[in-house]
């Protein structure tokens, strides 16, 4: 195991979070380490103490936050509950829990972009491949659909939801993008997240 990973929390947590931005901001080709290295605090070749290289950093962040991601959202998610809203809910509180010590979280999905490394793009690839491997239902597998209004086409429905759902996650992006401190307020973003989904609700149930 990597040095990094075996760092008190407090100084792990801050060079992943840093590592994580970097990569996800700028891409693995231009992310600098100097960058990372002076947002978590260390010195550059302090942080090449616990990592041997760019590439290994980026691997273990790649690997750290996806384990994080299937044992605190997928493995625990209640993928029986019916109604489409409260499964979403579920879903926002689940992952602003995470932000809150991860702001960074949210954009995982960088990560996994090609790169001008053949090693990297290979990790990569057998990494997805594992993840897709392991089958979870889809957040809008199995909802119960006698709530929506008779007439509408619900897969149309289910479309103007996510892409809803898409756009107030952007939102969130946004602010953590212009907050200095990169500081989440859980109750204030689940509060107004309720709202939206009360109006949706209005819109598409009967």
């Amino acid at each position: 195991m990597t040095k990094l990973l075996n760092l008190e929390p407090e100084r792990r947590d801050a060079i992943l979070n840093a590592a994580l931005k970097e990569f996800t901001a700028q891409g693995y080709d231009n992310a600098s380490t100097n960058v990372i290295a002076r947002e978590a605090g260390i010195s550059k070749a302090l942080m090449f103490h616990y990592v041997s290289s760019k590439q290994e950093l980026f691997l273990v962040v790649y690997d750290y936050f996806s384990e994080l991601i299937k044992k605190e959202y997928f493995d625990v998610i209640n993928y029986d509950e019916k109604d489409i809203f409260e499964k979403l809910r579920q879903s926002y509180l689940l992952q602003i829990k995470l932000s809150e010590k991860y702001p960074f979280i949210f954009e995982f999905s960088k990560l996994s972009q090609t790169t001008n490394s053949h090693e990297i793009n290979k990790e990569l690839e057998k990494r997805i491949c594992e993840e897709h491997s392991n089958c979870y239902p889809k957040l809008f597998d199995g909802i119960d659909e006698t709530k929506f209004r008779k007439g509408l086409n619900i897969e149309k429905c289910k479309q103007f939801i996510f892409w809803s759902n898409v756009g107030f996650t952007n939102q969130i992006l946004e602010e953590i993008r212009n907050c200095e401190k990169s500081f989440l307020d859980c109750n204030a973003i689940m509060s107004e997240l309720d709202e939206y989904f009360d109006e949706l609700r209005k819109i598409f149930y009967a």
